[in-house]
């Protein structure tokens, strides 16, 4: 194993920090222009950022230009760690966040598109530390789609290898030039999204500044809003919540199938197993919701603090199917409380927060590829009991999926899994109730954002000690990254040099 480049990661380290420098100006133009009185503290932060990034590039310009698998992980992880950090400047330095705790749990939160918020005010917070605050989603979500075409599958993470396959540039054989042209194509797409939204919530009745904020916080499946209430603020214009219904489905969705259907291969999409069962997922989940909510006998059930109208069909409806999407895509924004509405409702949303939304696309969670794999697994494993003798591939999309991506899944499953339970089991000893302890651990792994208990749509992650605040950014960092990017830095063989 040969020694790690630390000039190429330093330098690229340089880069990030740079780039996210250039996104806080953004953040100081819309606080000028808006006059909310942070402008000149939020160009400090951009200022500082692209300083300690430039000096980073200049000290490390002479480097290797190769980057091995051992450099790829640090530089993924340490490049959300890095991101994180220079992004709790703007609240620093305006003082809409006191707190370093606070203010880089907010940080990581936005950066991994989780959306759990500790602001109890947040209309009270300037417009362009509010602006900041959702563009940390989508430079965090344009980071995931990069991630998932570009580099987990050539780390081989979490059966991405799978993924990459279905891709219309990458594949393990052929990365240089279509890889850049694939990462180009999604990212037009996922910019052509968030105008389309803005635009089209503009028309619908939402202040510019605020179709601005919800477009950035869809696309990137985070969940930050402008409003307290988040967006059952606008439960009085059905149009605002289908149109983030849409936005939501499609951000969900694998982007690659998004480039199909502009190219017009609709039959693609058509043919895509999982885009199948994502659509059959929501259709189910939504249609189960809506019969609960439409014959619930308690009317007092209000959502948050705007009621909803109980006992008809078209409300009972559009707030199902809201809640459902905005779970599986791990949005998270909230149309109404949830967790109010029966303990069956509250167990089902529970078990959807594990579900996830496309490989492929800005969603967090398991993803629905990885759950269709493992149940195929499990199928023909009763058909090689019975027939020990044959073999019986798994198949996704007609095509035999190798046995190294099925045991990745798998591995990848049981780590999942343990750690949501060793999640739980830390906020349970630092002093919180059983719903909210694994409430809290699932909602961060999987980067869904409102939980339940004490972190319910109605609350927030500002009731969490410090120390439960850190090991949800922890989480939250893991989740967002598929786990093994992250937990093979903590094994001591991947800092031996050989």
């Amino acid at each position: 194993m040969s020694r790690l480049n630390y000039k190429i990661i330093s330098h690229i380290m340089g880069l990030l920090l740079l780039c996210n420098g250039c996104f806080m100006l953004i953040a100081a133009i819309i606080s000028f222009i808006y006059k909310d009185g942070v402008t000149i503290e939020i160009m400090m932060a951009s200022f500082a950022t692209m300083f300690i990034g430039i000096v980073l590039m200049f000290l490390t310009r002479e480097h290797q230009k190769e980057i091995n698998k051992r450099e790829g992980y640090i530089v993924v992880t340490f490049g959300w760690i890095f991101m994180s950090l220079s992004g709790t400047l703007p609240y620093l330095f305006s003082g809409a966040i006191p707190g370093f705790t606070n203010a880089f749990f907010e940080t990581m939160s936005g950066y991994t598109t989780t959306g759990a918020s500790i602001l109890n005010e947040i209309e009270i917070v300037p417009k362009g530390v509010l602006f900041w605050r959702s563009l940390t989603h989508w430079i965090g979500g344009m980071g995931i789609i990069v991630l998932a075409i570009a580099i987990l599958p050539l780390l081989g993470i979490g059966g991405m290898q799978l993924f990459a396959a279905e891709a219309p540039g990458p594949s393990a054989d052929k990365l240089h030039p279509r890889i850049t042209d694939t990462a180009k194509r999604l990212w037009l797409i996922y910019f052509g999204y968030t105008v389309a939204e803005t635009i089209l919530l503009k028309l619908a009745g939402m202040n510019f500044f605020d179709a601005i904020n919800h477009a950035l916080s869809t696309l990137s499946t985070g969940g930050f809003s402008t409003k307290n209430a988040s967006v059952a603020y606008w439960n009085d214009k059905p149009i605002i919540q289908y149109i983030i219904i849409l936005f939501m489905f499609l951000a969900g969705m694998n982007f690659v199938l998004s480039y199909f259907g502009f190219k017009g291969k609709i039959q693609k999409i058509i043919k895509d197993e999982e885009f199948k069962f994502y659509t059959l997922f929501t259709v189910v989940f939504t249609l189960i919701a809506t019969v609960v909510i439409y014959f619930k006998s308690d009317p007092s059930i209000s959502s948050i603090d705007h009621p909803m109208v109980w006992g008809e069909t078209e409300s009972a409806f559009r707030h199902a199917l809201f809640q459902v999407v905005a779970v599986i895509t791990t949005t998270g924004f909230v149309s109404a409380d949830f967790t109010m509405w029966t303990p069956f409702l509250t167990i089902l949303f529970f078990g959807i927060m594990f579900l996830g939304g496309s490989a492929g696309s800005t969603s967090g969670g398991i993803k629905v590829m990885r759950h269709l794999i493992t149940i195929k697994n499990g199928i023909l494993e009763f058909k090689r009991t019975l027939h020990p003798r044959a073999i019986l591939p798994v198949r996704y999309n007609t095509k035999a999926v190798s046995k190294e991506i099925v045991f990745n899944i798998i591995a990848f499953f049981i780590l999942y899994m343990l750690a949501f339970i060793i999640g739980s089991v830390v906020l349970g000893a630092l002093g919180l109730d059983f719903e909210t302890a694994i409430g809290g651990a699932a909602s961060s792994l999987g980067n869904v954002g409102p939980a339940f208990g004490k972190l319910s749509p109605v609350n927030n992650f500002d009731v969490l000690p410090d120390i439960g605040k850190w090991w949800c950014c922890f989480l939250m960092l893991i989740g967002r990254l598929e786990l093994f990017t992250v937990l093979i830095l903590l094994t001591p063989f991947f800092w031996r040099n050989r």
